[in-house]
This record gives structure tokens, sequence and C-alpha cells, in this order.
């Protein structure tokens, strides 16, 4: 794993995350209550060369080993 970078939702995130994953960040953003805007953050690392990102709300967005983006909660089966 290597550790990555933390950001407030609603910010600018690394610029080497893809067009997809941040459009997917942002979709994530857009259902946060008003109140948690620019209070939840984002941690970002990487596992197997591949960016993962938790929000502090437990949302967490990665990419499968095809490359496609998904969303999980942290309380869901990873393998399930």
């Amino acid at each position: 794993m290597q550790l990555g970078t933390r950001w407030a939702a609603g910010g600018e995130p690394p610029a080497r995350l893809s067009p997809e994953f941040v459009a997917q960040l942002r979709a994530v953003e857009a259902d946060l209550p008003p109140n948690e805007e620019g209070v939840a953050r984002w941690t970002l690392t990487w596992l197997e060369g591949r960016p993962v990102a938790e929000l502090d709300t437990g949302v967490i967005v990665t990419l499968d080993h095809a490359g496609a983006v998904v969303v999980r909660h942290d309380d869901e089966d990873e393998f399930g």
C-alpha cells in the first residue's frame, strides 16, 4: 500500500486520478448532506497500483481488477 493524500469533500482531488474516477468522487459528494461538504474528508491510498479513496462517511471508491470504478461502503463485504 502506498499512502496518498487527504482533501476535503468538494475540494480538488489529486491530478493523477482519472477523469472517470474523479467523476465518481463528485457523484458521491453530490449525495452528501449540505453540512458534510467541506467537512468530510477523502483519504487516498494506492493498493496494488490502484487508487482507493475513502470518505470519512465510510464510502469507498476504488477500481476493480478490470479497471472499472466501484463504489461501496466500508461495512459491505468486499468479497460478497
